[in-house]
């Protein structure tokens, strides 16, 4: 029985149902274009700190999908050294961080050079400069080699082969008219999940075949949204938190969950794509108004001689969202954000509530008293 969608006579010509995929891909088009409407109206510097956020979260969670945790602040290090920002300590980053922001970098900015081999193989050396995955050595910058590339998982003495990949003898073909396929291709939301997808079918690496598939995506989106340095959102982020959904629809659309439709029909993985894409840019969106209801916020009370702890505490619920801030403000509560004592806390909120900045919750009073900030509609 042929099992794996690259057995099938057909392969690679995939077919979807774009009628019940149209809406949702109308739905992610109007989010890109409400998000590049909104950084003409902010300004450079939080453009830039976002930008920075989104590439620190794409390359923290391209990597746990993997199973691999980077150091934060690492991350941040290398971007600022990538990128030439101040104000951050370079001295925190390693090598290895270096190559993967270089990676990311280059498919978010450079989306009108071709997609070649010599490429893909750059990426592939960058992302194990030392020839090593964890304590085992693998082929780097070259095609994997002639051992039966499978996936598997499970509880050891219960392992499950998830997937097989194509053998070596025809990945040279394979690649081939992958590339072939993508430079003749004009970016689209369908091209973005086909691209994904189908590197991943191939599997043409013996380890990072995840990690580069999503810089293949993020290649195409930037390409559509005509991006510079960094988009504003992180499709892995949202990925990873779904990594079930992302597994499963990948089990179900290359073989190893069967399907009673075509073996090439790739529709349920386009929906899991686009849906994870649309929530990667919605909850971008909330994020950018955060940072236009901070801006607003500080434009109306920057004039207040507030001190550094209220600042700190005016910032820290801003920068989350109030809607995110649970359990709204209390006194109790400021004392922990700020480090300091009772009667401080005491003092520094009753001169927010008569400058205006925030105000008392109705219906909480006495030691349950809370307190919210106060946003301009």
């Amino acid at each position: 029985m042929k099992r794996w969608i690259w057995e099938q006579e057909a392969y690679p010509h995939f077919t979807y149902d774009l009628i019940r995929l149209e809406h949702l891909m109308q739905q992610v088009s109007l989010e890109q274009g409400y998000l590049i409407a909104m950084t003409q109206t902010m300004d450079s510097d939080n453009i830039a700190q976002r930008q920075l956020e989104a590439l620190m979260s794409e390359a923290i969670s391209t990597s746990a999908i993997e199973g691999e945790i980077l150091n934060r602040d690492s991350v941040k290090a290398s971007i600022a050294r990538k990128l030439g920002l101040s104000g951050i300590d370079s001295s925190k980053r390693d090598e290895s961080t270096d190559y993967l922001i270089e990676i990311l970098i280059d498919a978010n900015t450079n989306y009108d050079q071709p997609l070649t081999l010599e490429r893909l193989f750059g990426w592939h050396n960058a992302l194990f400069p030392r020839g090593y995955s964890g304590l085992s050595r693998i082929n780097v910058a070259i095609f994997r080699g002639e051992e039966t590339m499978e996936v598997i998982g499970g509880a050891a003495g219960k392992e499950k082969t998830y997937y097989v990949a194509p053998p070596r003898s025809i990945l040279e073909q394979e690649m081939e008219r992958y590339l072939q396929w993508f430079n003749a291709t004009p970016s689209s939301l369908i091209k973005a999940c086909i691209a994904h997808l189908w590197f991943v079918i191939i599997h043409p690496f013996d380890d990072g075949n995840g990690r580069i598939g999503r810089a293949i995506t993020d290649l195409v989106l930037s390409k559509i949204e005509k991006s510079s340095i960094s988009r504003l959102y992180s499709m892995s982020s949202a990925i990873n938190n779904d990594r079930n959904g992302y597994y499963h629809a990948l089990e179900k659309t290359t073989g190893y969950v069967h399907k009673e439709s075509s073996h090439l029909d790739i529709t349920q993985w386009c929906d899991w794509f686009l849906t994870t894409l649309y929530t990667a840019l919605i909850d971008t969106k909330k994020k950018l108004n955060y940072i236009v209801q901070k801006t607003a916020f500080w434009d109306k009370y920057r004039e207040f001689d507030l001190n550094p702890r209220q600042t700190k505490v005016l910032n820290k619920i801003l920068d989350m969202g109030t809607e995110n801030f649970q359990g709204s403000l209390s006194k109790k509560k400021y004392m922990t954000i700020t480090d300091t004592a009772s009667t401080t806390a005491s003092r520094d909120v009753t001169q927010l509530l008569e400058i205006g900045c925030i105000r008392q919750i109705e219906g909480t009073n006495g030691r349950n008293v809370r307190y919210e900030i106060v946003i301009e509609k």
